[in-house]
């Protein structure tokens, strides 16, 4: 075994070993489990071959190898605390679909594990490897036992270690872990389960060979049988080995984390490795936050890097706690500047022998990085603020704790760590009560939990659809050449289930042999039409795709009746069809274009093609100015005028990307994929339909651009006859604008602007004389002051619809041409939008004697309002109760 080898070198190997042993090489799947509504990101190894695990789809190959991007952050508080918990890792895995089992698995892992490095193994010490199984599975023990490995070493363990199962209905079955004794001195003598920091897990095969039901938990479920085909499932943590190959105490300190230790130790100005102890769980605090900030920048940045933005929620809001906790560490070491501009090149220099991308995204990349740091700074700033008024509240209530109330609001509302909040609490001698800070966590917790539990329905809602499937395969999609087919109707699904007839007036879902009607996808909304079978016709009001491979139309029988096994006839809705072809055409036009204009970082985060008009959001730090998207419009049309040739074809993955075909950020795409070009102005990865040239657009006119998110941009834009009859109404708004002012087409805006301009200065002329007439009577209202208990009293109303500000100033100007020695008390009362209000003022000499503005005006208005002992307004009541007003403060004097 060698201590140098890097950890793309660790991926390497294993990746070579099992393509030497028959397995295809599968690439990454991107982080975002776009295929999964149970997930927010690949947690494992195996998500992208689930459909083949569980039978919805037929694996291209029987035996397959990957080194998988994952995300896992239910045990992030956890990180940095052990040698294993990191929430961007690398799993790889070898997998068979009903082909090798238990026999050839076990020996496959042992021989990389063992074998030398010099001829393309791990060299792991055979006599420091030790393996857990299930409890009564002897067949793996007597393989283990065959393969090398004495019984000693070989240990048992229940369902919690060594069952696995997805906590679904569907394949399960025991698995069998392999350790490797890193030595005393990293913890205790005795085996896995003595001790998992000294005995670190570096691979676990999973052995699927039973089907489960009645499954209460991942512990609590039915065997109901075996399954037809065995499958193999494993994982491989490529940090973990990298550690154990690199001689290193942890996986933060292998070569594509350390360095951003390193990085933040120059930064911070504190030492790394404080600990009396190789144990990652007795580290210093210091060390701990110093590997939280190395494995959330890398995290952060490779989570950027598949197209994730930060926002406020899903897997936006996942990164945005990622980076924040980053920052937040930073902090707490004392480093005060932005941090990511020193630490994410690390981490992308780190990363990029692997992942070559990230150095060729890395301009995108960081512009999101650092404009949220720059935005979390920002909170923090405010944050404290906030929480500075806290604590002098709290200090004044001579309280000496904090409130788990405030603490919780600072954390959920404003982002402000609780960290931070405990450690200002402390500066200022004063406790938190984190008691009930987290019993507030717990309970917005459970409402997540219960809210994912009601969401996840998942695999277990689909089982009608992929009985269709099954029974059928695959059904045909013929719509790319064709707009109408005759078909068979496959399947009937109703609300029990599925059907075998459909009659006048009821709304089902129905599977075709196959169809021309184009499934929603890709952001372009489906097709409509009829679907004619026998005596019976049936409206298409949507189709979906809701397993991969079946195409499903909800229909509304509007003649007739249907039934399974019938010969039909699908058409679609040609009109719709080619209106919303061009506005999916349009849409790679100005994801194209936006891209030569802004840059490649603009890249596409969503889109919406439906007939006539599009909605294309991209990625852009920044607003696009008014200008550029002039530009941009102008060569979308140019580019319209030379009417390119648009056309479709496959390829493979890699010849598409080597000809510079955009894919879109998080899609998962096959071998084979389709590649739709515009002469050479645009081509891109894509399932939809298109015209047949450019010039079919007719016309594009973007309408608008617009913030939807954080580092995220939104154009809506018309084509077609709607651009041309959008232009129409504007030309005949616009003439009959040019006829009121009775000057040319061209000089329009130009007059609307004056006339603005014209307007407010008249406004602002009339809220001059406004003011003037309320204000004009104060030395009058002054003179004629009532005497109340040696009391100067003015009581008075404001002419109706006089401002706020107004009236205010009024009853400040009464109240200071009253002599300063006289205690005096000034209340105006005004009436607008049907709503009377109160303001009073008093001077020094009636605060002397104990009378407050906020106390009359509270007690006016039965305990509301605002202010303070000078100044106090409230409102809200009927207009007709304004003289009440001044009659309940003139009497509150009275009795004072």
């Amino acid at each position: 075994m060698t201590p140098t080898m890097r950890t793309a070198e660790v991926k390497r190997r294993f990746l070579a070993h099992f393509e030497s042993n028959g397995h295809t090489v599968v690439p990454s799947a991107p982080l975002p489990a776009i295929d999964d509504p149970n997930l927010l990101f690949i947690n494992a190894g195996m998500v992208q071959f689930v459909p083949y695990f569980l039978g919805q789809q037929a694996a291209p190959f029987k035996r397959a190898v990957s080194v998988q991007k994952c995300i896992r952050t239910p045990d992030i508080d956890e990180v940095g605390k052990t040698s294993r918990h990191g929430t961007f890792f690398q799993m790889n895995g070898n997998f068979s679909f009903g082909d090798y089992f238990k026999e050839q698995a076990i020996p496959l892992a042992w021989e990389l594990s063992t074998k030398p490095v010099s001829e393309g193994g791990y060299g792991l010490d055979p006599e420091r490897i030790w393996a857990t199984v299930y409890l009564d599975d002897d067949e793996s023990i007597d393989i283990w036992h065959r393969t090398g490995l004495p019984l000693e070493r070989i240990v048992r363990r229940g369902k919690a270690d060594n069952y696995w199962s997805m906590g679904i209905p569907g394949p399960a079955g025991p698995c069998s872990e392999i350790y490797y004794d890193r030595g005393a001195e990293y913890g205790k003598e005795g085996g896995p389960e003595v001790d998992e920091d000294r005995y670190l897990e570096f691979w676990n095969n999973v052995f699927m060979q039973y089907e489960i039901a009645d499954v209460k938990s991942k512990q609590e479920f039915r065997v109901v049988g075996e399954l037809p085909a065995k499958n193999i499932d494993t994982g491989m943590g490529l940090e973990r080995m990298a550690s154990i190959l690199q001689n290193v105490d942890n996986m933060y300190e292998i070569d594509e984390i350390r360095p951003l230790i390193d990085r933040a130790v120059e930064l911070t100005g504190k030492r790394y490795g404080q600990g009396v102890s190789k144990v990652a769980s007795e580290s210093h605090p210091d060390d701990v936050r110093l590997r939280v900030i190395a494995d959330h920048v890398r995290t952060s940045l490779m989570l950027i890097g598949d197209g994730v933005t930060p926002s406020n929620e899903g897997r936006g809001y996942v990164l945005r706690r990622i980076m924040r906790r980053a920052i937040r560490a930073v902090r707490l070491l004392g480093y005060e500047d932005p941090a990511l501009p020193e630490l994410l090149p690390v981490a992308r220099d780190a990363m990029s022998p692997s992942y070559p991308e990230l150095a060729e995204e890395f301009e995108r990349i960081s512009q999101y990085a650092y404009a949220e740091e720059e935005a979390f700074r920002s909170t923090l700033r405010a944050g404290t603020t906030i929480l500075d008024t806290a604590i002098a509240d709290t200090k004044k209530a001579k309280a000496k704790e904090l409130s788990g109330d405030k603490a919780f609001q600072l954390h959920d509302t404003y982002g402000f760590p609780i960290d931070l909040t405990l450690e200002i609490a402390a500066e200022q001698g004063l406790k938190v009560d984190t008691e009930g800070f987290r019993r507030l966590m717990a309970e917005q917790r459970s409402r997540a939990k219960a809210d994912a539990k009601a969401r996840k329905s998942g695999h277990a809602d689909l089982s009608a659809y992929r009985s269709a499937l099954e029974d059928g395969g695959a059904v045909e999609f013929t719509g790319y050449a064709e707009v109408s087919r005759e078909s068979r109707v496959r399947a009937l699904l109703g609300a029990p289930g599925r059907v075998e007839v459909a009659g006048l007036g009821e709304i089902v879902e129905l599977v075709l042999d196959s169809t021309p009607f184009y499934a929603e996808g890709g952001g372009q909304q489906p097709d409509t039409g009829l679907i004619t079978v026998g005596g019976g016709r049936a409206e298409v009001l949507d189709v979906q795709q809701p397993v991969p491979g079946l195409i499903v139309h909800k229909v509304k029988i509007v003649d007739g009746e249907i039934r399974v096994g019938e010969a039909g006839f699908a058409e679609i809705d040609t009109e719709r069809r080619r209106a919303i072809s061009r506005a999916h055409t349009a849409t790679h036009l100005v994801h194209q274009t936006m891209r030569n204009f802004l840059g490649e970082s603009a890249t596409q985060a969503g889109s919406m093609n439906a007939p006539g008009r599009l909605r294309f959001d991209f990625n852009t730090p920044q607003a696009v100015a008014p200008s550029v998207l002039h530009d941009v419009e102008q060569q979308i049309n140019e580019v319209l005028m030379q009417d390119l040739e648009v056309r479709a074809f496959l390829t493979s993955q890699a010849e598409a990307r080597a000809m510079g075909a955009m894919a879109l950020f998080g899609e998962k795409y096959g071998d084979v994929v389709r590649v739709v070009e515009v002469g050479d102005y645009a081509r891109e990865l894509c399932g939809g339909t298109h015209t047949p040239s450019s010039g079919h657009l007719g016309l594009v006119k973007i309408l608008s651009e617009a913030s939807i998110g954080s580092g995220v941009r939104r154009v809506e834009a018309l084509v077609g006859m709607d651009a041309f009859r959008h232009l129409a109404k504007e030309h005949l708004l616009v003439s009959r604008l040019a006829e009121l002012y009775r000057v040319p087409n061209e000089q329009v805006a130009e007059r609307v602007e004056q006339t603005v301009s014209q307007l407010r200065d008249a406004e602002r002329e009339l809220e001059k004389l406004r003011a003037q007439l309320v204000l004009g009577g104060a030395a009058a209202l002054a003179a004629q002051a009532k005497d109340l208990r040696g009391v100067a009293y003015v009581g008075t109303e404001a002419p109706e619809g006089a401002a706020v500000n107004d009236v205010r100033t009024l009853a400040q100007e009464v109240r200071g041409m009253i002599a300063a020695d006289r205690p005096a008390v000034v209340a105006v009362v005004s009436r607008a939008n049907g709503k009377a209000s109160l303001i009073v003022a008093i001077n020094g000499a009636a605060k002397s004697r104990g009378i407050s503005a906020a106390d009359l005006v509270k007690g006016a208005l039965s305990g509301r309002g605002g202010g303070n002992a000078d100044l106090a307004q409230g409102g809200g009541l009927p207009a007709e109760e304004a003289p009440n007003l001044l009659v309940a403060v003139e009497r509150a004097l009275a009795d004072a």
